[in-house]
């Protein structure tokens, strides 16, 4: 294992994104932040904590369970889960650990317009590893980390693991 991002680097790459968001939508005024269960939910509330402090904003964030929308699970009995945000005509940022095949962020925008009609909807991520399947590109990337099909991305978050690094695993 390889660590490729410490807890001071993690730090850094969500503060310069926080101000991408900020920059790229002329404020937050129209925005709401989305996390994907299960880390994404944490970096989005680091995001929103950022934001709010330098905007001296409250800006709205929720979190998404994507699996009823997945394609690649049965989901016969599955309950529709809820989103705790309301999305319709507001800009909506998924955020999300890492940027892999594109399928997690496709059954995230299902997810979303199940909800309504978002005016805008934006990619954030910690890691984007490469090896798209579907065309979905990321707006905000903490860092590019090309990698083989067989290698892993493991991101560890305070929040859930105890401690914030990301490691490259053969």
């Amino acid at each position: 294992m390889k660590e490729i991002m410490d807890e001071k680097m993690i730090q850094r790459s969500l503060t310069r994104m926080a101000h991408e968001i900020v920059e790229k939508n002329k404020g937050v005024e129209n925005v709401v932040l989305v996390g994907i269960k299960t880390r994404g939910e944490f970096l989005a509330k680091r995001l929103k904590g950022m934001i709010d402090e330098f905007e001296s904003v409250d800006i709205k964030t929720g979190s998404m369970d994507i699996k009823y929308w997945r394609d690649d699970l049965k989901i016969s009995d599955e309950v529709i889960p809820t989103l705790d945000v309301i999305v319709q005509d507001k800009i909506v940022i998924l955020v999300d650990d890492v940027l892999y095949s594109g399928r997690t962020v496709r059954a995230a925008m299902d997810g979303i317009m199940y909800y309504g009609r978002a005016r805008e909807i934006h990619l954030c991520t910690l890691i984007d590893r490469g090896h798209r399947e579907l065309p979905i590109k990321a707006d905000y990337v903490g860092k590019n980390i090309p990698t083989s099909n067989s290698e892993k991305i493991i991101v560890h978050l305070q929040e859930k693991d105890g401690e914030d690094f990301v490691v490259l695993k053969n």
